[in-house]
């Protein structure tokens, strides 16, 4: 490694640099592999999510979590593995972008079918579907900070069991059991709360 210190680091291969940050946890080489591929990062993001802002904003996001992710992976050749975690963020993004959309849009028709019919059992049939929303919000809050993420990342981010397991960095098995628990401790909650209630 005496070779790597003596050499101007812009100089140093890719390969060389990812080096640098997983023995040293050297920032400043994922800063000139930035340098070097943001251009790159930015083609692609403007091919998928063809926006300008969004595409600058995921260029900085996909390079953040490359300090993570150089630490997970064998990387072979830099610019193809870059150019595959760039394009698979991408699509992360759309299909969240969508799923957000189809809320919306869910939401949408909703509050145009209860315009259509305000009578006294429908309204009363949204104030108790409010209630039990805030209810379960209120439910959500009491569980323990495990439970409460992978509850949040499965139900309201969509997110499967994987991808929560990546994003938290618990393992496939405690994911499963946090949701589990999770929803029985709701479940359990909402109950008693209703039986209060009535």
């Amino acid at each position: 490694m005496w070779l790597i210190r003596n050499k101007d680091q812009s100089a140093l291969t890719d390969e060389e640099l990812i080096a640098a940050y997983r023995l040293k946890n050297d920032k400043q080489a994922v800063g000139i592999l930035f340098n070097r591929y943001a251009h790159l990062v930015f083609g692609v993001c403007m091919k998928y999510l063809k926006d300008t802002d969004e595409s600058k904003d995921a260029v900085l996001q996909i390079f953040e979590k490359l300090h993570t992710d150089l630490r997970k992976h064998e990387v072979q050749k830099f610019s193809y593995w870059l150019h595959r975690v760039a394009q698979n963020f991408c699509l992360m993004q759309l299909r969240s972008n969508q799923a957000a959309k189809n809320r919306a849009d869910r939401f949408v028709q909703d509050e145009k079918t209860m315009a259509e019919d305000m009578d006294h059992d429908h309204l009363k049939k949204a104030n108790e579907r409010e209630y039990e929303l805030q209810l379960l919000e209120e439910a959500v809050s009491t569980l323990n900070e495990e439970q409460r993420i992978c509850i949040e990342l499965f139900y309201l981010k969509e997110k499967c069991y994987n991808e929560i397991s990546e994003l938290t960095g618990f393992d496939f098995k405690q994911v499963k059991s946090y949701i589990q628990n999770g929803k029985r401790n709701l479940k359990i909650y909402m109950e008693k709360k209703n039986h209060v209630q009535q």
